[in-house]
């Protein structure tokens, strides 16, 4: 996952969320803003189990998202639909978990995350099938599984490659807007490198402890590692101009994480949101004047959409209003439109929803031009 909690959405969140206290004014000023930058809101789909995490071709003719859908494989896999007729075709391999994908801007090939070449995938996925038909239940914790890694492929799902080739978690990967570099979550030198003690204590711990963001060329050559923390710096996408990088750094107990900006050569690291809670899912809006991320400041269980500005100075303004999660939004390229994962299902089981968005309000709430 690219960023997600809930057993019926995604997301990395390595421990559960604290309480915490903010104050009555902040509260009150949140909710303020809560209705009207989405219209016309509805639910993509009815036909996966759970469902998440699109992303949009530059051209806005093709979807791509994770999905569970068959009853053989209890895990994610990623499908592409074609917007104008309304086909979805899969395109991963089917056998082992797969995770955030992304349409290369130009070009009729995508981008995901498999295990699919682990040998033990098969074996895995029937574990995981025996264990849901024996009842047992367990709190739900992403898997930093060290057979992921970030593969390319055509629209048909053929011509698989695999770009990273290396032991350990590459994943949440996405291609820049010009389709020349990927930003992507790894925590490949805790198999490759030589830890020190505090580190390989960090990592027994959590395997997430030690991802940080990457960037290499398209081709998966000229690796350069961009964040050096012992947190979890993970969900990286580029800005509309492919000049800076948004993503969320985890606190070091895991409870909180806050949302932060830098230059595609990792330098001038800007922390954009300070609120202290679970704050997560970065996404420009293709102005590039502000970003929309998911926050649980209401409460651990529920998750609601905000906007800051790109630089920070403003207070976030609360976009959704609904109990549960509310996440991993992504704006078309147009602007015109927002498309989230949500659980405001009956079964309360993550699907997209998909809305009109008020661009102009949205600017308004923020105080910009």
């Amino acid at each position: 996952m690219r960023n997600f909690i809930q057993a019926v959405v995604f997301i990395n969140i390595p421990l559960l969320i604290s309480g915490f206290f903010l104050p009555l004014a902040f509260l009150f000023a949140s909710n303020a803003g809560a209705a009207g930058f989405i219209t016309g809101e509805h639910q993509l789909s009815v036909k996966e189990k759970r469902a998440g995490e699109a992303y949009y071709r530059a051209d806005s003719k093709w979807m791509i998202y994770q999905a569970e859908v068959a009853d053989d494989n209890p895990f994610y896999q990623i499908f592409l639909k074609n917007i104008g007729s309304g086909a979805v075709q899969q395109v991963s391999p089917g056998a082992g978990k797969t995770t955030c994908a992304w349409v290369h801007p130009a070009q009729e090939k995508v981008l995901f995350s498999s295990t699919h070449e682990d040998a033990e995938a098969k074996a895995k996925m029937a574990a995981e099938i025996e264990r849901r038909k024996s009842g047992e239940q367990k709190s739900y914790a992403w898997d930093y599984d060290e057979f992921y890694d970030i593969y390319e492929t055509d629209f048909s799902g053929g011509n698989i490659r695999n770009l990273t080739k290396t032991l350990g978690y590459d994943a949440e990967a996405s291609w820049s807007p010009d389709g020349k570099l990927i930003a992507f979550a790894s925590n490949r030198r805790a198999y490759t490198e030589e830890l020190s003690d505090e580190e390989a204590a960090l990592f027994k711990a959590n395997p997430s402890a030690l991802i940080d963001i990457y960037i290499m060329d398209a081709d998966g050559s000229n690796v350069k590692r961009l964040t050096h923390t012992k947190t979890y710096d993970g969900g990286p996408f580029f800005s509309p101009d492919g000049k800076r990088i948004v993503w969320r750094r985890f606190s070091e107990n895991g409870r909180e994480a806050e949302i932060f900006t830098m230059n595609i050569d990792g330098s001038d690291q800007k922390q954009i949101t300070r609120l202290n809670v679970m704050s997560w899912a970065p996404f420009y809006h293709p102005s590039g004047k502000y970003i929309i991320f998911a926050t649980n400041v209401h409460g651990h269980r529920n998750f609601e959409l905000y906007i800051v500005d790109v630089d920070g100075r403003k207070e976030p303004v609360r976009v959704t209003d609904k109990e549960g999660f509310d996440g991993l939004p992504v704006f078309t390229p147009d602007g015109n439109y927002l498309t989230w994962t949500s659980d405001r299902t009956p079964e309360k089981k993550g699907l997209l929803f998909h809305g009109k968005w008020d661009h102009q309000k949205a600017l308004e709430s923020l105080a910009l031009k």
